[in-house]
C-alpha cells in the first residue's frame, strides 16, 4: 500500500523580483500585489505579507482556510485588530534588528559629534560657534523595550564606553522613574498597544534629566508630539529629539518639529537596506521550512483587546 503524499501547502507570497527568484520547497507559492489578489484564487493554507492597507489586511487575514500568516514586519500593531483567533500569527522579529540598531547607532553619533547640525550649515563652522559635542563615553542609555534590537544596539555601544539600563514589560514604575531621573539618552524601542501609546507623556519627559536627548525609532504614536514640542523648546527641559518615527506620519512639510533646532528625522528608514527585498524572502523562505519541518516557531502572543 503506498502512502499517500503530504499536502502541499497553497501560500500567498508577495510579487516582488526578489520573492519570485527564490525556490519555494513544499509549498504552491501563489504571487499577489499589495492592492489585490489574483484571479481564481484557490483555497490558500499560509500568507506571507509584507506591506498592505487597511482594506487589504481584513481581506488577506479573513481568507477561507487560512492557517497562518507571516508579517515581514517586526512591528506590527496595524495587523492585530484584523487577526482571526484561527490564525496562528507570526512576526520578523530578526529581519530588521540590525539595521535598526545601526540607524539607531548612527543618530548617536551624530548628535554626539554635532554632525546634523555642521552638516546643514554649509559653511566652515568656527569653534565658538560649534554645537555641543561630547564622547558617548560613560553616558546613561536607557533603551525602553530590550528585545533584538536593544540588544545589538548594546553591542555597537558598548566599545564607546556608554553604560545602560535596560527597561521591559516586567520593570517597576520605581526602576522606571529611576532610570529616567539619570537618563542622558532614552531610546524607545517598544512595540505600539494600548498600553504604551503616548507612554512618554509631559509627566515621563519631566522625570528626564536637563539636556537628556530622546531617540525614537518604534513608533510615532510612543510619544505625545505635543508634550515633545513643549520640552523641546527653549524653556523645556529636552537637549533634544531623534525620531526615525513621528506621529503624525509622514510629518506634513509645515508640521512644527521641523522648525526646531535641535530635532533630527529620518522618514521611517531605519529598517531599510538596499538588500531587503533579498532578506525578506529568504527569512520567509527559512521560515517555511521551519514549519514544514514542523520546528517550533515564536507565534506572537495577541491579546484581543490590548495588542500585544
Amino acid at each position: 500500500m503506498s502512502q499517500s503524499s503530504p499536502e502541499v501547502q497553497h501560500v500567498l507570497v508577495p510579487d516582488l523580483p526578489e520573492f519570485r527568484q527564490h525556490r519555494w520547497e513544499g509549498i504552491n507559492p501563489i504571487f499577489y500585489a499589495d492592492d489585490t489578489l489574483p484571479a481564481g484564487l484557490p483555497p490558500v493554507q499560509g500568507l506571507i505579507a509584507w506591506n498592505a492597507s487597511a482594506a487589504m489586511r481584513r481581506q488577506l487575514l479573513h481568507l477561507p482556510g487560512l492557517r497562518w500568516t507571516l508579517v515581514l514586519l517586526a512591528g506590527v500593531d496595524q495587523w492585530l485588530a484584523e487577526v482571526p483567533e484561527s490564525v496562528d500569527f507570526y512576526n520578523a522579529k530578526t529581519l530588521h534588528h540590525e539595521a535598526v540598531a545601526q540607524h539607531a547607532a548612527a543618530l548617536m553619533l551624530a548628535v554626539a559629534r554635532g554632525l546634523y547640525q555642521l552638516a546643514s550649515a554649509r559653511q566652515w563652522t568656527a569653534k565658538h560657534a560649534l554645537p555641543p559635542l561630547y564622547n558617548l563615553k560613560g553616558r546613561e542609555v536607557v533603551l525602553w523595550g530590550y528585545g533584538h534590537i536593544g540588544t545589538q544596539l548594546e553591542k555597537l555601544l558598548t566599545p564607546f564606553g556608554a553604560h545602560f539600563t535596560r527597561l521591559n514589560s516586567s520593570t517597576t514604575q520605581a526602576d522606571i522613574d529611576a532610570a529616567l531621573h539619570n537618563a542622558d539618552d532614552l531610546v524607545l524601542l517598544l512595540p505600539l498597544t494600548d498600553e504604551t501609546r503616548h507612554i512618554v507623556d509631559a509627566s515621563v519627559l519631566g522625570k528626564l534629566k536637563a539636556g537628556a536627548w530622546l531617540y525614537n525609532l518604534g513608533r510615532g504614536e510612543l510619544v505625545d508630539t505635543d508634550a515633545l514640542l513643549t520640552a523641546l523648546q527653549e524653556n523645556g527641559n529636552l537637549g533634544g529629539a531623534a525620531l526615525d518615527v513621528t506621529d503624525p506620519e509622514p510629518l506634513p512639510a509645515q508640521h512644527p518639529l521641523w522648525q526646531q533646532p535641535n530635532v533630527l528625522i529620518t522618514p521611517h528608514i531605519a529598517s531599510t537596506t538596499d538588500d531587503q527585498g533579498w532578506r525578506a524572502a529568504q527569512y520567509a523562505a527559512d521560515f517555511v521550512a521551519k514549519m514544514l519541518r514542523g520546528e517550533p516557531l515564536d507565534k506572537v502572543k495577541v491579546q484581543r483587546d490590548k495588542g500585544y
